[in-house]
């Protein structure tokens, strides 16, 4: 799996979890306010890859102490090993957490039917009809909603998220994102970050 970064440590990204964070590297998405854009290309530049058996190996060593992974991007779900990789997280006996955009939804469906993670975050950018300005690309709505469904039906503990990205998402369309999230399920608004910004020209809108 082509791994882009790793965090040993953290006691937020994972509730009720001490864990490290498995960054993939690659994303079919082009959200101008993302806070990780050197993660976005599949194959970066610079060859700065983490090979799977150095992290595997790391966590091996933490045993007891490291109770589980967080992944998250990039876009897990468009890595192809990914399944395997989570199964061998999970033959050493620890928890997993799955970031993703959605839009997968045959690859989280395997991972939700053979039960390889315990947590599901997953991100709901803007209304519906407003995913591509979000994302910079076509976007699949209807991938996106059936991999919402299939997280809602699979009964693993979840959340949904939206970034609070003022420049672009007005508080009308946040009212319209939060009648998208199912009835029951925690809806997650997360803080814009706009000096990570892949679009530094949004950090000049917010000052204005």
């Amino acid at each position: 799996m082509r791994i882009g970064g790793f965090q040993p440590f953290t006691l937020s990204d994972f509730p009720g979890c001490v864990a490290a964070i498995v960054f993939t590297q690659g994303c079919n998405f082009r959200c101008s306010y993302c806070h990780n854009p050197g993660l976005l290309c599949h194959l970066p530049e610079t060859d700065t890859l983490i090979p799977e058996e150095t992290i595997l190996g790391y966590l091996q060593g933490r045993s007891g102490r490291v109770q589980g992974v967080a992944i998250t991007g990039g876009e897990p779900t468009i890595q192809p090993d990914l399944p395997l990789f989570l199964l061998r997280l999970r033959s050493m006996g620890l928890q997993v957490k799955l970031d993703t955009n959605g839009s997968n939804p045959q690859i989280l469906s395997q991972i939700l039917l053979e039960g390889l993670v315990d947590y599901v975050a997953m991100d709901v950018k803007a209304p519906w009809d407003v995913y591509p300005r979000l994302t910079g690309v076509a976007t699949d709505v209807t991938a996106i909603r059936r991999s919402m469904d299939m997280v809602l039906r699979s009964g693993v503990a979840h959340e949904f998220r939206t970034t609070r990205v003022t420049p672009l998402l007005s508080p009308q369309d946040l009212d319209r994102v939060r009648g998208q999230i199912p009835e029951g399920s925690y809806h997650r608004l997360q803080a814009f970050r706009p000096e990570l910004a892949m679009d530094p020209g949004l950090a000049s809108a917010l000052a204005v």
